[in-house]
């Protein structure tokens, strides 16, 4: 019976009692609730042993016995509390149902096998709980990264007090592609090497990826080297095949612009020698269009802020704006960042694109759309200088302001080392709503032919564009802006 805990624990010795007595095993509370079970034989169905275990169970209870057995005319039950110091109601109990006549030293073999069975079910339990404790931890983690995505950042601040470290401010966004199995290994590096200054998040869309918020001083000196080392690269040194990208220096308030700006450096990243990278120095369109983009973005999304649902439990103006934001981050992927099924999601982005008079299966009402929110994001757009009443509210009147036209050219310059051939295989992508398919038939080259031109292009502009968050957005605006000025 102890070879059988150390080997298999409860289930094992549990499979074990259902063969012997040729009927069903299991461990119930005092209530009867069943907590594990075993049948060993299919002569009864498991709901009628186990339906009999819990009556045994809750008489056991009740009488306060040291053991209890309950019989029928086809089998009996036979109960033993696996802790007999405990008066607790809810403690647990062995409960066997076995035909009649019960073999023979069935009642002996049981009291054997209560020993072992209590060590390894206390054993489980205290597994089990921590299991849920990390898992409560690990989604309060998620919660503040999903909080500080969207704004939120008293809640987040709240929240946060009740985990360990406090939200470094300024802050850089790290994120790293691993195996699953070596996360927890760049978690505990990360941890010792910041000295617990890291907030560690494991990615709630991507299952290879780890999300660290460290402070924007950060550095690490691993044990042996000869100086100071940022913690990123500490990373890259020290975990084998792991990946890792690294945004600006940003205030607490821009963590999903830090976020895009990690994950476009992931995408660098993964074609370099050192599997690391730092996001270069490059504007934020949001924060140049002016006064005259803030009024264009509060009129385009004004809609969807002040809508209001029929019913309480329709999600209202704020979830659909956050729902917006994570579909045009994350695509499809979005049901994994906000917990929600595909037909809810969809359901979701055909109202919000009624709403705005918008069809969000287009690259350009998702571009429009997509400034709109990063714009409503950066509160000092809307302190800027006084209302001009002459301006015009549309989309390429935006495009045309001198700050916006100057970000454009430096977003395609790099674009000129590819040739006319790249500008075509971007451009003619983008018309086809980012699609391969109908853009490779366009260019009359294959599907991996396309997805090979546009990988050397995320080499060459540093911008991740196959896998979201993708920088089709931006790029589309600042095609749509150099054409204007054309």
């Amino acid at each position: 019976m102890y070879r059988l805990a150390r080997t298999g624990g409860s289930p094992e010795l549990l499979r074990r009692l259902a063969q012997r007595a040729t009927g069903w095993a299991g461990i119930l509370d005092g209530d009867g609730t069943v907590l594990q079970a075993v049948a060993g034989s299919t002569r009864w169905p498991g709901h009628e042993a186990a339906a009999l275990a819990a009556r045994a169970a809750r008489e056991l209870t009740a009488r306060g016995t040291g053991s209890y057995s309950l019989d029928t005319d086809d089998c009996a039950a036979l109960l033993l509390p696996l802790d007999r110091t405990s008066e607790d109601r809810g403690r647990p109990v062995l409960a066997l149902v076995s035909p009649k006549p019960l073999p023979g030293g069935l009642a002996t073999l049981m009291a054997d096998a209560v020993m072992p069975l209590a060590l390894s079910w206390a054993t489980e339990s205290v597994e089990r709980k921590r299991r849920r404790v990390d898992l409560a931890e690990s989604r309060g983690r998620e919660a503040v990264l999903h909080l500080l995505m969207t704004g939120q950042l008293s809640i987040a601040h709240q929240i946060a007090g009740a985990l360990r470290p406090k939200l470094p401010d300024p802050l850089r966004v790290c994120v790293v592609e691993c195996s699953g199995g070596q996360r927890d290994e760049v978690t505990r590096i990360s941890m010792d090497a910041s000295g617990g200054r890291t907030w560690v998040v494991r990615c709630p869309v991507y299952a290879r990826h780890l999300i660290l918020i460290l402070p924007a001083d950060e550095e690490a000196e691993p044990e042996g080297s000869d100086g100071d080392r940022t913690l990123d690269r500490t990373v890259a040194g020290l975990v084998d095949d792991c990946v890792v990208g690294v945004s600006e220096e940003v205030r607490l308030p821009d963590t999903a612009t830090a976020y895009r700006q990690a994950f476009h450096a992931l995408a660098v990243a993964r074609g370099l020698p050192g599997r690391h990278s730092r996001f270069g120095a490059a504007p934020e369109p949001a924060l140049l269009v002016g006064a005259a983009g803030a009024r264009w973005a509060d009129g385009l999304l004004a809609p969807l802020l002040a809508y209001r649902p029929r019913r309480s439990q329709d999600p209202g103006s704020q979830e659909l704006a956050a729902t917006v934001a994570s579909w045009l981050a994350f695509a499809s992927h979005a049901t994994q960042h906000l917990k929600i099924h595909r037909n809810t999601l969809a359901a979701r982005i055909k109202l919000v694109g009624d709403l705005l008079g918008l069809d969000l299966d287009r690259v350009a009402d998702q571009a429009a759309v997509d400034l709109a929110l990063r714009i409503r994001a950066t509160p000092a757009l809307h302190r800027t200088g006084a209302p001009d009443p002459a301006a015009s509210e549309d989309l390429d009147a935006v495009l045309r302001s001198s700050g916006v036209q100057d970000w454009a050219v430096q977003q395609l310059r790099l674009l000129a080392r590819a040739g006319p051939m790249g500008e075509e295989t971007l451009r003619t992508w983008l018309r086809c709503e980012a699609q391969l398919s109908p853009a490779a038939a366009e260019l009359g080259i294959s599907v991996p032919g396309a997805r090979k031109r546009l990988t050397r292009l995320e080499a060459l502009l540093c911008r991740s564009l196959l896998q979201t968050p993708s920088a089709r957005y931006d790029l589309w605006l600042a095609f749509r802006a150099v054409d204007l000025a054309a």
